[in-house]
């Protein structure tokens, strides 16, 4: 089946007034984030059981008519690895629901949860496909015949991938499940952007003292600000290493600024009133912890948990479900250190697992 390039508004509304009445729709973009702090969306793949085509929206200004078959509640959006690509609809206020992901499709299924989509494609289809386009610039026009059927098949096969995998869930009676996982993704909270939160990116705060860890959290949030008002990269603002730094060294001026190992001058120039206030505030704040660092296993609880992983694994292996789709490393970890079972799992997985894992945590405390 060709696939048609669609680079007019007219042609636009046409195609989504031909998509409009179906079930399903595979969806996949393709987008650059090198240079810029959020994503530039550069290419639309869209497919049904009749239809492939790229939609340009470097070429088409008003992509109205997609958005509403995107929130169409009627079709379901089928994507693999979805979360990167709602991401940039999320930045354009406009997320597709519902969502099918096959990757947390084929978790449930067996296949690693981890998946990528020419693998899975593979295993499905018994195709494999091309890997020449990885690293082009989609930006750039025009596109060539081999970058538009190598887009293509991002969605072209997404179709017979999607159909398997919806006949397998609803066989095992895992539809359900799959569709609740799914969900969780059209929840607009994931791709928020608070620059207050930005912390959280950053590893390694721990080894900190406090008075420092605040004042890291508020660098964090400046860079965060200063990324998003001039659409850069965080680290084309500041390396996370400058800001350890600065946290460590906490500088009150010019002077002492210039001293921070990694900051050089033109930063300095640029961003010494930013940073000096960011520190400023930190250092004003109350000198409390904010990452933390969970104490080392004893040895108990280290065999513990290998006893539970292992199980974790017989009981997914006999579920034909990907281990991680049941419970994860840092899951059972917790239970050692005293959560409680029924706050880590809920539904089906709690019916699963508490019944499995609950006696071998009393035999072996």
């Amino acid at each position: 089946m060709s696939v048609e390039l669609i680079t007019e508004a007219r042609a636009l509304a046409d195609l989504c007034r031909a998509l409009a009445v179906s079930e399903w729709l595979a969806l996949d973009t393709e987008f650059l984030r090198e240079r810029t702090y959020r994503a530039r969306l550069c290419l639309i793949q869209v497919a049904n059981r009749e239809i492939v085509a790229c939609i340009d929206p470097l070429a088409i200004s008003d992509l109205g008519p997609l958005y509403a078959l995107l929130h169409a509640a009627g079709i379901i959006k089928v994507l693999h690895a979805a979360r990167q690509d709602l991401e940039v609809f999320s930045g354009l206020e406009h997320l597709p629901a519902p969502v099918f992901d096959t990757q947390i499709a084929a978790a449930f299924l067996g296949h690693d949860d981890q998946i990528g989509y020419g693998a899975l494609v593979t295993a499905v289809t018994g195709v494999t496909l091309a890997k020449t386009e990885t690293r082009t610039d989609w930006s750039k026009r025009p596109l060539t015949a081999a970058q538009l059927e190598y887009a293509a098949d991002d969605v072209r096969y997404l179709r017979p991938v999607y159909e398997s995998l919806h006949e397998q869930l609803a066989a095992r009676g895992r539809l359900a499940w799959v569709e609740n996982e799914c969900a969780a993704l059209g929840d607009p909270a994931l791709y928020r952007i608070d620059p207050d939160e930005a912390w959280r990116r950053l590893k390694g705060g721990a080894d900190l003292p406090p008075v420092s860890q605040q004042v890291l959290r508020a660098l964090a949030a400046w860079r965060e600000r200063a990324a998003l008002a001039r659409d850069l990269p965080r680290s084309w603002v500041l390396r996370d290493e400058v800001l350890y730094e600065l946290a460590r060294r906490t500088p009150d001026g010019a002077l002492a600024l210039a001293s921070v190992p990694g900051l050089d001058e033109r930063a300095q120039r640029r961003h010494a009133d930013g940073l000096l206030t960011a520190i400023a505030e930190g250092r004003r704040a109350e000198p409390l912890a904010i990452w933390n660092r969970a104490a080392p296993l004893t040895g108990a609880q280290a065999a513990q948990v290998k006893q539970l992983m292992a199980e974790v694994r017989a009981l997914a292996g006999r579920q034909a479900l990907a281990p991680a789709v049941l419970a994860t490393r840092r899951d059972i970890e917790r239970l050692v250190r005293g959560a409680d079972p029924a706050e880590l799992w809920h539904g089906w997985r709690a019916d699963l697992l508490i019944p499995a894992l609950v006696p071998l945590l009393s035999r072996t405390a």
